[in-house]
């Protein structure tokens, strides 16, 4: 099939973009891991010890990144529809995060122990109608923010790609309700003309404790 103007246009870009270089120079397998380190180098996410989930992991760039600072103490789950080339210290579990069976396979594999850290960098198949993109978006966020709620321990974070428009509010809405503060994250690796952002739930509240959980930043 003959590339249109955009597939090439978009080829040029990416093969000279910066964070695309880094990756392949530090050995990362997208340049997606230089947003999850600029927000870990603010927030302090990752310690050793943690229990982390990988939502949407595939191609891997953020499971690489929790595993090295892990620095060999801790536990990394990894899950994505698409297949994902092994990582060490990562657990991969291929499936579609919006199946029952699938979700029981990731929660067996938590073998009862509660999360510190889920990290989401999930994004539909894009059909190109703006609308039905915009609510599978938020189908898989919400699906996500029901796991961070039900396997975060208290003090336990939640971050997760969000795109602006339809939905938008009311994650913000259910996320301030679960966590003590809610804030937004834009990293330099996120091109600019995209729309993405990312919201951090930061310090899980025990479920007595969420009428008090309605700051952000």
């Amino acid at each position: 099939m003959k590339r249109t103007r955009t597939s090439k246009a978009w080829m040029q870009e990416h093969v000279n973009d910066e964070y695309v270089k880094r990756a392949q120079r530090d050995g990362y397998r997208a340049r997606a891991a230089y947003k999850l380190l600029e927000i870990d180098d603010r927030d302090r996410l990752i310690r050793p010890g943690m229990v982390i989930v990988d939502l949407g992991s595939a191609p891997g760039s953020w499971s690489q990144v929790a595993v090295q600072r892990l620095n060999g103490q801790g536990k990394v789950i990894a899950l994505d529809i698409l297949d994902m080339q092994g990582i060490p210290g990562v657990e991969f579990i291929q499936g579609d995060f919006r199946e029952d069976a699938v979700l029981s396979q990731l929660e067996k594999a938590l073998a009862g122990r509660q999360v510190d850290l889920v990290i989401a960098d999930m994004a539909p198949n894009i059909s190109g109608i703006s609308v039905m993109d915009q609510a599978r978006a938020a189908h898989l966020i919400e699906l996500a923010l029901d796991f961070s709620l039900k396997w975060l321990k208290p003090g336990g974070h939640f971050l997760v790609k969000v795109f602006a428009g339809t939905g938008f509010e009311d994650i913000m809405s259910q996320m301030r309700a679960g966590f003590s503060k809610v804030h937004t994250r834009k990293p330099k690796a996120s091109r600019d003309r995209s729309t993405e952002t990312y919201l951090l739930g930061w310090q899980r509240v025990a479920p007595d404790d969420t009428a008090t959980a309605n700051e952000s930043v």
